[in-house]
């Protein structure tokens, strides 16, 4: 509480130094550039609270204060007067999050899922899954490899990933005493980096947009889908964290913070820090049925949400797009409406988070009626259930309300505007592709977005690029693909992405030791990806020689740096088995 006082004052005194005089008008159009570096408070207050208190909900409460403050005295308001309206405006950033569409989306997909998950642990599913599971995983290797390939399976979307599968592994990691933190690192590393990088995904029609629009504004018309196609190879960091997750799963080297969690699950049985907490509410579901629960109790709820998000995809993208501008595109879909084009333009052009929460919808329906066919439940005890579900995963859609309304206070400030004009105006294009996959990982790692941070760089670095090296459409090319993954990277490593949140809520761990652990895997991934991938293939190495590369640097920094961690070395067999 002292250190709080104390930063608070800090932060009253700086404020002092804004200019009164910048008038409403000249705010909203360049908050940036009146108030400069303090745009930065909102975010590095938030994170570092988080790490000092451990509470995250306070910790991104004071961010949007502060943000707030920052605002209205900026708008030429008083101490006083700044105090209050900052206080009040917190409020209006909430409501103006949940009223999002998507927002609001994602929260109802969250909380539906939360009580699908439960009915298929009251029917004893998730008991089966994992009991099949466990056949499978003999260990820590089999588990880990799994849960990775669980991950890639499921790369349609990021947010469904984190929320299937660790409720799936849970069980299973827990009975090979492998740590809630390096699961929820499995979920995290195969979320964002399979989806950002799929050639099917819900991804995919924002990052096509980019880049058309990007190309569009040097007066370039280019095959969209085609620069994407281009880019993969250059998405270093993607990739490599993908390898890098087999890598460690297959060696059982671990170091870091990483390496501590891992030895203290094998040394004392503790999956989660003795001091931590949980922020996913209720671990487990209540299991309601006995040992003839059958696997399909798990598979048909679950196969029906992956099959209906498909379907729901297309028939979502399908509309947006007949109903849209383009009418070019309309009429090749109507022309070819099962073709791998339309499939991706569909998927691309869908509403992920209505999708999301219509196919868990639809699968909580489908779960409830199979409890009541086998006499489990009535369908009173079986709503019961899915609310009692609904409820534990409360505290996720209030952190994910409040990250997203540090966004908005950020966005309001200029934050992203300002660590883009840290660029500077020269350097030697060698660096582009390193500055821009740097900067795009500080944008996403203060914003928690990756969305908004492509949305931010790709206008600016394509130009860039071409203005650098008009006669080398692969720069152009790579400095593209360093805005895409730079966005993973720094995302995948902020404690206020909701990717983040939702991977430690679906592992059941603490979300800022999941951080704390991953932040260090996620640094070395991306210092490999600068190393040995942007700073040489701007150089002129061919990206093929570079790949390679890459995967044996990150081979060599695994046994340079970890040591092995057996976490079922002090298990008996009968426990393994």
């Amino acid at each position: 509480m002292r250190r709080l006082k104390w930063g608070m004052l800090i932060l009253m005194s700086i404020l002092w130094l804004i200019p009164q005089t910048v008038h409403a008008e000249e705010v909203e159009a360049s908050m940036a550039g009146s108030i400069g570096w303090l745009t930065l408070i909102p975010p590095i207050l938030a994170i570092l609270l988080a790490f000092v208190t451990k509470n995250v909900v306070l910790s991104l409460f004071v961010g949007i204060f502060s943000g707030s403050i920052i605002i209205q005295f900026s708008m030429g308001e008083n101490m006083l007067m700044a105090l209050i309206n900052g206080f009040t405006a917190i409020v209006d950033y909430i409501l103006g999050s949940l009223a999002d569409p998507w927002n609001a989306g994602i929260i109802l997909q969250v909380m539906t899922i939360g009580g699908l998950i439960a009915l298929i642990t009251s029917m004893g599913g998730a008991q089966a899954v994992a009991e099949s599971l466990a056949k499978k995983a003999k260990g820590p290797v089999s588990t880990q490899l799994i849960t990775w390939a669980l991950g890639v399976l499921i790369f349609f979307d990021d947010y469904a990933n984190a929320l299937i599968v660790g409720p799936i592994m849970r069980p299973v990691s827990d009975k090979v005493n492998i740590s809630r933190e390096r699961l929820a690192f499995l979920i995290d590393a195969t979320a964002a980096p399979i989806a950002g990088i799929a050639l099917v995904s819900t991804w995919i029609g924002y990052e096509v947009g980019l880049i058309n629009d990007a190309y569009q504004s040097i007066g370039e018309n280019v095959n969209a889908y085609g620069i994407f196609l281009e880019t993969v190879p250059y998405r270093f960091y993607n990739i490599l964290m993908l390898f890098f997750v087999v890598v460690t799963s297959l060696t059982l080297r671990e170091f870091g913070p990483m390496k501590k969690a891992q030895e203290r699950a094998r040394d004392t049985g503790l999956l989660i820090a003795e001091d931590s907490e949980v922020e996913s509410g209720e671990e487990e579901q209540e299991s309601m049925v006995n040992e003839k629960a059958s696997i399909m109790n798990a598979l048909v709820p679950i196969g029906s949400l992956i099959l209906f998000s498909f379907i729901g995809f297309y028939m979502n993208g399908r509309s947006a797009i007949l109903s849209g501008d383009n009418a070019a595109l309309a009429q090749s879909i109507s022309n070819a409406p099962f073709s791998f084009s339309t499939i991706r333009e569909t998927f691309g052009a869908s509403d992920a988070s209505v999708v999301l929460f219509q196919a868990a919808l639809i699968s909580s329906i489908i779960a409830m009626v199979m409890g009541v066919s086998q006499e489990i439940f009535n369908f009173a005890k079986g709503i019961e259930i899915w609310v009692n579900g609904m409820k534990t995963l409360m505290i996720t859609g209030v952190v994910l309300l409040l990250a997203w309304s540090l966004s908005s206070v950020m966005n309001e400030l200029g934050t992203a505007d300002y660590l883009v004009s840290l660029l500077g105006d020269t350097m030697p294009s060698v660096l582009l592709p390193t500055v821009i996959f740097l900067l795009g990982a500080i944008i996403s790692f203060s914003t928690g977005t990756s969305y908004g941070t492509m949305g931010i760089l790709m206008p600016l670095a394509i130009p860039l690029a071409t203005g650098m090296r008009p006669e080398d459409p692969q720069f152009v090319i790579m400095s593209a693909g360093a805005v895409l993954t730079g966005a993973i990277f720094g995302d995948h490593s902020s404690p206020i992405s909701d990717t983040t949140i939702l991977s430690s809520m679906g592992a059941g761990s603490n979300l800022l030791d999941h951080v704390k652990t991953q932040i260090p895997y996620a640094v070395s991934v991306g210092g490999i990806s600068i190393l040995f991938g942007y700073l040489p293939v701007a150089m002129g190495l061919s990206i093929w020689l570079s790949l390679p590369l890459t995967l044996a640097a990150v081979v060599a920094m695994v046994y340079l740096l970890g040591s092995k961690v057996d976490t079922t070395e002090n298990l008996s067999k009968e426990v393994i088995e």
